[in-house]
């Protein structure tokens, strides 16, 4: 079926196609008079959040939180917020309410819990997507009603993201007050056990700073550590060099070898077109093929000069370090021996120190926590409240004429096309074609055109015969 066919069937069904069109657009405007008018409202809320680890105090940005938005849409839509909005518009206490629970019901259930179920189909959270404005809106029937629900919502979800936040954080208080009592008491052990080997020793002074030996240790161990580092990255190069040969970085990169390597490029290239143009055995042939043999040797060999080259090197590196690592040990002996005494006491220094910075660290936390828990700051504001909507948010008349245009009309062809299918006709003479497989000679055309009322006299016959 092509265009033109499609457009005869369309002429001849157009009763079809106008008639399903009517009844689909009276039939949507019938329905969107009768249809109750819904009404909206919605209260805008801004999310300024700054996530606290109530243990560790450090501080997590809410952008680097994933799902930190869809988390506190699933908490506004969550039932123990709608129950709380249920409890704050006292909606459970009304007569008519609790009398439409039983005829809905059967009085199953809770009345509370049916309310939340309620509110909750008709609310709709929408985040912005490039802010932290999140839209409360709540529809219904009554315009002070639908105002007062969103309102409610966002008040009962700043109420509980501040639980949420300070309920953690009393837990963590209590947590902080149990461990204080800990660290107070290892606090002091630290201490005595400090002031006894003082006595026991008689050391006056408790700052353990070292000597002069104790920093030659250190400067042997830095170097040792410093030669660790060299003979590991001169072994690793000497196995490149080994395995690689001339691929190895240090080979490589040798002026040596790099010109070398330029030379007997430039060679082989002036041996391929002297071998081109001239015979094998043509002198400057056999010149060439020589200068290029003489520059691959000179290659091996300065290749091979600077593999020993990086072998020597490895070598080096680890006797240097054989020689620090003795040096060391032995200095470790000397140190060891004389500061013995010195090392007990920094042991113990340092038992005092680490008790008495933990003692302090949780000290800090538990007065942050503690205020923290007795706070009430919401990290969410409301930005607009609900107001009552003066326009119904539905039904939209004009977008369901537009529908049902289009529906009506998609509709009415279908079903053109269909009683076409069950009573075909033929209304052209391709379709007189396909039917009976034969050229069509002629075709009679039964609505001539108007006479002309000023034109030239001629002959209107009732027929005219067109021939192809």
């Amino acid at each position: 079926m092509n265009f033109a066919q499609f457009l005869l069937i369309l002429r001849a069904r157009k009763r079809i196609v106008l008639l399903t069109l009517l009844v689909t657009v009276c039939a949507t405007l019938v329905v969107s008079f009768l249809l109750p008018k819904t009404y909206k409202a919605t209260s805008s809320l801004v999310m300024n959040f700054k996530g606290i680890d109530p243990l560790t105090g450090l501080t997590l940005p809410g952008q680097l939180l994933p799902g930190y938005m869809a988390t506190q849409i699933d908490i506004i839509s969550s039932k123990n917020v709608a129950l709380r909005v249920v409890d704050q518009l006292k909606l459970a206490d009304s007569p008519a309410v609790v009398q439409q629970f039983n005829d809905s019901t059967g009085g199953q259930g809770n009345v509370r819990d049916w309310l939340a179920e309620l509110l909750q189909k008709k609310l709709e959270i929408v985040p912005s997507k490039e802010s932290s404005v999140v839209d409360v809106t709540f529809k219904g029937s009554d315009p002070q009603f639908v105002a007062a629900v969103a309102n409610a919502f966002a008040d009962e979800y700043m109420k509980i993201s501040v639980q949420l936040k300070t309920d953690p954080m009393r837990k963590a208080t209590r947590y902080f007050d149990s461990q204080l009592k800990s660290l107070r008491d290892n606090l002091e052990v630290a201490q005595s056990r400090l002031s006894k080997y003082q006595q026991d020793h008689g050391i006056v002074s408790v700052d353990n700073r070292l000597d002069v030996e104790n920093t030659r240790l250190n400067d042997l161990s830095t170097q040792l550590v410093m030669a660790q580092s060299q003979s590991m990255e001169a072994n690793s190069r000497q196995s490149v060099a080994r395995g690689s040969g001339g691929e190895s970085p240090d080979v490589a990169n040798s002026p040596v070898v790099q010109n070398l390597k330029l030379q007997l490029a430039t060679a082989e290239t002036k041996l391929a077109e002297v071998s081109g143009r001239l015979g094998r055995n043509h002198p400057q042939v056999e010149s060439a093929r020589a200068e290029a043999e003489r520059l691959r040797r000179a290659l091996r060999d300065n290749t091979a000069v600077a593999m020993a080259s990086v072998s020597n090197n490895a070598g080096i590196f680890a006797q240097r370090e054989a020689a620090l690592r003795a040096a060391l040990a032995e200095q470790k002996s000397k140190v060891l021996e004389l500061n013995r005494s010195r090392d007990e006491l920094n042991v113990l220094n340092k038992d005092v120190e680490s008790a008495q910075r933990a003692f302090d660290n949780a000290s800090l936390r538990f007065s942050q926590t503690r205020i923290e828990g007795g706070s009430d700051q919401a990290d969410v504001s409301v930005l607009n409240p609900a107001v009552p909507p003066i326009e119904p948010a539905g039904p939209k008349i004009i977008l369901n004429t537009v529908l049902s245009l289009f529906l009506g009309s998609m509709l009415g062809i279908g079903l053109a096309m269909l009683a076409e299918m069950f009573d075909r006709r033929v209304r052209s003479a391709s379709d007189l074609t396909e039917v009976v497989q034969i050229p069509v000679l002629g075709a009679i055309d039964w609505n001539p055109p108007k006479p002309r009322r000023f034109g030239p006299l001629r002959l209107n016959p009732s027929r005219q015969l067109r021939l192809n």
